[in-house]
């Protein structure tokens, strides 16, 4: 039967930490004063707003991350509708137990 609503795929935040940066492009949807806050250290910061116009490099996948995985999911379905193999991780920074860059 013919889905209207195409489910995206999700991964833990211990998933991605797990694979990481050799695994993954990991976009990070938040805006830039959140950004700064705290980030995972290879993530590219791509605010929701902008996420239509983004082109991907290089042939990882790709994982994108909020605070609370609300946004990343709204960002992954612009992108998956875009024609990207694109995964939400669940749970967002609040879930993220890795090292992060920059915040306090």
């Amino acid at each position: 039967m013919f889905s209207l609503f195409k489910r995206i795929p999700s991964m833990s935040t211990a998933d991605l930490q797990k694979e990481g940066a050799k695994e993954w492009t990991v976009l990070d949807v938040r805006t830039p004063a959140e950004y700064r806050s705290g980030h995972i250290a290879y993530a590219k910061n791509v605010p929701l707003n902008k996420i239509a116009g983004f082109t991907k490099k290089g042939d990882k996948k790709l994982a994108v991350i909020c605070q609370s995985g609300m946004r990343s999911k709204q960002a992954a379905k612009i992108l998956n509708k875009k024609g990207f193999d694109v995964v939400n991780v669940r749970g967002g920074m609040n879930q993220w137990r890795g090292t992060t860059k920059g915040g306090k």
